[in-house]
């Protein structure tokens, strides 16, 4: 065990998007551990910083393991195809009118069940890309693919957290 193995090597993983969460905690805990600084306390300052360092960096792993597009874009950097969100906008113009239909149907949203029933379509839209970013990954292999897929994941992310945002403000009135 290395500090610069890649999260999966770490935590022991396969290199895979397809991971159970239970996996991925139990693997954790036990690593916090063998890592955790109080362990080391008999071994003086030195080792404790190192400690310290390992747990930083395993929990830091656990991060973005245990996020499903956390972790799909970390695949996706490792293979070669970071997904560049901050500076790499291009997405397939059939997303980016349902993008547009969604932010209208919100803006015209008046009461619960409206946003409601567009988080339940967007959940829907999140789960099918999720599992496309899962297949390109994990069957087919294509990271650029999936860094795309990604990069729609973020986008519908962010609406869905609009849609808490008005609901939440629906609920304060």
């Amino acid at each position: 065990m290395h500090l610069t193995d890649n999260d999966f090597q770490l935590f022991g993983l396969p290199e895979r998007q397809a991971q159970a969460r239970a996996d991925i905690d139990a693997r954790w805990k036990a690593l916090q551990a063998e890592v955790h600084p109080d362990r080391f306390a008999a071994e003086g300052t030195a080792a404790q910083r190192v400690a310290m360092q390992w747990a930083l960096r395993v929990n830091e792993a656990h991060q973005r393991l245990r996020d499903p597009l956390r972790r799909a874009a970390y695949l996706c950097e490792l293979r070669g195809a970071p997904v560049r969100a901050e500076d790499n906008t291009q997405m397939p113009a059939a997303f980016l009118m349902q993008q547009m239909e969604w932010r209208e149907a919100l803006d015209d949203a008046r009461d619960e069940a409206a946003l409601e029933a567009l988080d339940g379509e967007a959940q829907a839209a999140e789960a099918a890309a999720l599992a496309r970013a899962e297949a390109l990954l994990d069957q087919q292999g294509d990271a650029a693919a999936a860094a795309t897929q990604v990069r729609a994941l973020m986008f519908i992310q962010r609406f869905r957290a609009d849609i808490d945002r008005r609901l939440g403000a629906l609920q304060d009135s």
